[in-house]
């Protein structure tokens, strides 16, 4: 596969997964194809969010403050969201984990227009970490929610 070479798979379960090149796989970081522009996937997100009573902690849209400091970016956008009665017993086990939660979804335009979603691995966060594998359970809702919003 050439650099900048993406590699779609279609699963069983009727999520896309793409598979990167050597050269952009960031370790850590999972990154899924969206079937929808940034802001489309960001309402679903936001929508989804709401139907399951989860909290939106922020939103930090970076295409804006690029424009806000005379500089031009594609759509690109940073929500925080979590459950507080999920996360606090994760951040009790692992107090380093607070600097990652709440969890994040990355939503961004590439150069081809095409939208993605990226967000932390959770096997990576309980590594880093040292999240008690019986918590990291917690994170499978908002996996989840992220594949069935992109879809």
């Amino acid at each position: 596969m050439s650099p900048g070479a993406h590699l779609r798979l279609a699963r069983k379960d009727g999520l896309r997964t793409t598979i990167l090149s050597d050269l952009e796989q960031v370790r850590g970081i999972v990154r899924l194809s969206s079937s929808y522009s940034v802001s489309e996937t960001v309402e679903r997100l936001e929508a989804a969010l709401k139907a399951r009573g989860l909290r939106l902690f922020g939103r930090i849209d970076h295409a804006t403050a690029a424009v806000d400091a005379g500089l031009k970016m594609p759509p690109t956008q940073v929500l925080l969201f979590g459950n507080p009665t999920s996360g606090t017993p994760l951040m009790l086990a692992a107090p380093t984990l607070a600097i990652d939660l709440p969890f994040k979804a990355l939503i961004w335009e590439d150069e081809a227009g095409h939208t993605w979603l990226a967000y932390n691995d959770p096997e990576y966060l309980q590594s880093r970490h040292r999240v008690p594998r019986l918590l990291r359970e917690n994170f499978h809702g908002l996996i989840n929610l992220l594949h069935e919003i992109v879809a």
